[in-house]
């Protein structure tokens, strides 16, 4: 049985404690820190401002992860989607995504094994939910894509496989080494929920200062609630009322995400519902073209319906984006992602 330690997603005290334990001075273990989080450093043996000893202490008795890269695509448009195998053979997939003419390198990050949310139009939903990521494996999707292309990651968001409120405390944890350790910034990490709003409450509570994006999908209860079962739980209406009270209580904007699929949530008279129903909530609106994916039979809107609907929503007072298409060729699309195991090696 494996008992190596796991570095990544250890702090700064436990690997202090880790080094006093194995009688090495306690400063290298700020050393260790550094080689893990700022740098994402693939070997031991490339530490080295370690001694030999202290590395081959760390090769003896360490491990980076306890996930690793099972495989990766490439898109023609640069993203790459990472295909993770678990300890318990177990996969999930993290997407890095990179904008022309943009510094930012944004990674989209899986919480969970599947997704228990069951919403009828995402490739994930049909994997059906088998279990909560530790705070460690969120973590080290970070660090294994760090090190696989030597870049540092300026932007996270929680928008990969699984509903993020529903592994809660790990998802905070996770948070929490992203800013402290890997020094990314709060305003720079994004946590998309399809609405779990007892969780939102809690974020409140908390004073959330990274991103909230609620993945909305519908401009009414009728429609959410045909496509996203969630809503059968959790009201249309109640939603809103939720949102308004949390933006009160943290002074920060909501991003509303909005998946436009053909004859389903993109007429007009859709537009205005949803413009009405937001009109009062501290709120920027993302649009999302739907990408097809082979378990679901919902279509594209045509390019002309999205602007209309783009402009009805700017008419209300409403900030609105179009969200960029990446990886789409390659499954690394919002709502394609389905920890395909037959992936092509590039």
């Amino acid at each position: 049985m494996d008992t190596k330690v796991i570095l990544a997603g250890k702090n700064l005290e436990e690997l202090e404690k880790f080094m006093i334990d194995n009688n090495q001075s306690k400063f290298r273990a700020k050393q260790l820190y550094n080689w893990i989080y700022l740098k994402s450093v693939k070997e031991i043996n490339d530490m080295t401002d370690l001694p030999i000893s202290t590395r081959e202490l760390l090769i003896e008795k360490t491990q980076f992860c306890s996930i690793s890269i099972k495989d990766k695509q490439i898109s023609k448009d640069g993203t790459i989607k990472y295909l993770f195998e678990l300890k318990d053979g177990n996969y999930v997939e993290a997407v890095l995504m990179r904008f022309d003419n943009r510094a930012n390198l944004t990674a989209c990050i899986s919480t969970q094994v599947g997704c228990a949310m069951g919403c009828d139009f995402c490739a994930t939903a049909k994997l059906g939910f088998k279990r909560n990521l530790e705070t460690e494996e969120i973590i080290q999707q970070i660090y294994l894509i760090q090190a696989d292309t030597g870049l540092k990651i300026t932007n996270i968001v929680y928008m990969g496989q699984g509903e993020p409120l529903l592994n809660f405390n790990n998802l905070i944890g996770s948070i929490k080494i992203l800013r402290e350790q890997f020094q990314i910034g709060a305003r720079r990490i994004t946590v998309s929920t399809c609405g779990i709003i007892p969780k939102i409450k809690e974020l409140a509570e908390l004073d959330f200062q990274s991103t909230l994006a609620i993945s909305l999908h519908a401009p009414n209860q009728a429609i959410r609630e045909k496509i996203m079962p969630v809503a059968k739980e959790y009201k249309f209406d109640d939603l809103i009322k939720e949102l308004k009270s949390y933006t009160q209580k943290t002074g920060r904007r909501v991003t509303i995400e909005y998946v436009l699929m053909k004859d389903i949530n993109d007429s007009v008279n859709d537009a205005k519902q949803l413009a009405t129903a937001i009109a009062k909530l501290k709120s920027n609106v993302n649009l999302i073209l739907y990408n097809q994916n082979e378990k679901s039979n919902y279509k594209k809107p045509l390019k002309e319906t999205v602007q209309k609907f783009k402009y009805i929503l700017e008419a209300s007072g409403k900030k609105v984006t179009i969200r960029l298409e990446r990886g789409a060729d390659i499954d690394a699309a919002c709502g394609q992602l389905s920890s395909k195991k037959s992936c092509r090696n590039s």
